[in-house]
């Protein structure tokens, strides 16, 4: 869904040592293309994976930017000129471009990891998973002392009068709908899945609509917030925790009811350096290194053996922080790449009336 601290040294260093074992040292001159989606995240990725990658192996990264099209993934393929060796996307891009061979099936053999020890991979055969990112509710507690505690607040425009933000997708607004009008987390999905679900979810919606400001870039929530244009709103878990950290902002996370998106690698079909990708992203997802990310921006690793290298001050602030998982709603790549084109135009429709 949208992008754009402290590991102690010896760790990573150790990682690096597990991870890549003699005969995969590289020799000067090989290089990979490694493609995300740039800002803040890819600064966090820069400093987490790709410098310490290239430092220890000698192998120059060449970082490319998109904004998620996987057209250029697609083109790429099919016109059999592959330039890009692995490639950070989300969860749902990754179960459409599998299902259209755009992309490798992963051998967790070949890449020497255990596949069980990676939060979701069982739904995932070709990509590995990276982080963990969230959307959540926020408030400007300078403007709000008293603010909202849970989901269900957003949609109680009596307790908590004023604008409301919320991102421009049915993704996640149609889950908390539900989840607001009182469907169970483990079910959401399966009502989602029926017409009459849909229809209680947008019911649930009509509810609020005339007092949502619906925004569409991370960078626009937080600033909602700080110019006082809505009392709450739904925003990135890591554009909030950057405000506070970085602008000295008053603004608080409702981990309540957070719905959890996830960045995976993947391996483009046709790379010439397939077997340099995998190296690659073995040292990426190693538990240390996954957890060093988390210095530089909040979002959780999607190695659950992460958890024991992240710095305790650190981990309150991440999604997959236990506190933060206890009524957590994972979203559904599955249902998502299947259901999403009709969803999406039936939730145009919904804004236009």
């Amino acid at each position: 869904m949208g992008k754009s601290l402290k590991v102690a040294g010896v760790l990573a260093v150790t990682s690096l040592a597990t991870v890549l074992a003699p005969e995969t040292i590289a020799f000067a001159g090989d290089q990979l293309t490694i493609t995300s989606f740039g800002g803040a995240y890819q600064a966090a990725q820069r400093k987490a994976y790709f410098e310490p990658y290239a430092k220890q192996t000698g192998v120059k990264i060449s970082e490319g930017e998109y904004n998620g099209e996987l057209s250029k993934i697609r083109a790429m393929v099919e016109s059999k000129s592959v330039s890009w060796d692995v490639v950070d996307t989300d969860a749902f891009s990754a179960v459409q471009l599998c299902a259209e061979g755009a992309i490798e099936t992963i051998d967790w053999k070949k890449l020497g990891l255990d596949r069980a020890r990676f939060m979701e991979s069982g739904q995932h055969d070709c990509a590995v998973p990276a982080d963990f990112f969230a959307t959540v509710l926020a408030y400007d507690k300078d403007k709000l002392p008293n603010g909202p505690k849970t989901l269900a607040d957003l949609f109680d425009t009596q307790k908590f009068p004023g604008k409301r933000g919320l991102y421009r997708s049915p993704v996640v607004s149609l889950e908390w709908a539900l989840i607001a009008d009182g469907v169970a987390i483990k079910d959401v999905y399966k009502v989602l899945s029926t017409p009459e679900g849909v229809n209680r979810a947008f019911k649930k919606l009509d509810t609020i609509k005339k007092d949502v400001v619906w925004w569409q870039t991370g960078a626009q929530a937080p600033q909602l917030l700080a110019d006082g244009q809505v009392v709450m709103t739904s925003a990135w878990n890591g554009r909030i925790y950057d405000a506070i950290k970085n602008s000295g902002k008053n603004f608080e996370i409702v981990w309540d009811h957070e719905a959890l998106g996830m960045d995976v690698w993947v391996i483009p079909k046709g790379t010439p350096r397939r077997d340099d990708a995998y190296k690659f992203i073995a040292f990426a997802a190693s538990p240390a290194v996954q957890a060093d990310q988390t210095r530089y921006i909040s979002y959780g690793p999607a190695n659950k053996d992460a958890a024991a290298h992240v710095d305790p001050a650190i981990l309150p602030h991440l999604p997959t922080a236990p506190d933060n998982m206890r009524n957590a709603l994972l979203l559904d790549a599955h249902f998502w790449s299947d259901k999403g084109d009709d969803l999406r135009q039936r939730f145009t429709a919904w804004l236009a009336k």
